[in-house]
């Protein structure tokens, strides 16, 4: 356990990090209905309650972690066109 101390840490903090730069109508969503873990973090047993407790906002973990973020990746690839005008090709963004 201690030594993933500081992967969770990281992790925590970009959580964080990524909760102050949202916009305010994104936060009101946030507040609400929480956020999901994805990806290999995700099955750290008891990081989605150290991130509830450190963040205040509802942790969900998604039903295939492992998964998620390619069939998510695959899902915006196969919508590409459609979500094009809403992406911003400025790298300050």
């Amino acid at each position: 356990r201690e030594a993933l101390n500081d992967t969770v840490n990281a992790i925590v903090e970009a959580v964080r990090s990524a909760l102050e730069r949202c916009p305010p109508e994104l936060s009101a969503d946030l507040v609400d209905r929480g956020f999901v873990l994805a990806g290999g973090g995700a099955l750290l047993r008891g990081i989605d309650r150290l991130l509830c407790d450190r963040t205040g906002l509802p942790v969900i973990i998604a039903d295939d972690p492992l998964s998620a973020v390619a069939n998510g990746t695959g899902a915006v690839l196969a919508e590409l066109n459609a979500l094009l005008p809403y992406v911003s090709s400025d790298s300050k963004d």
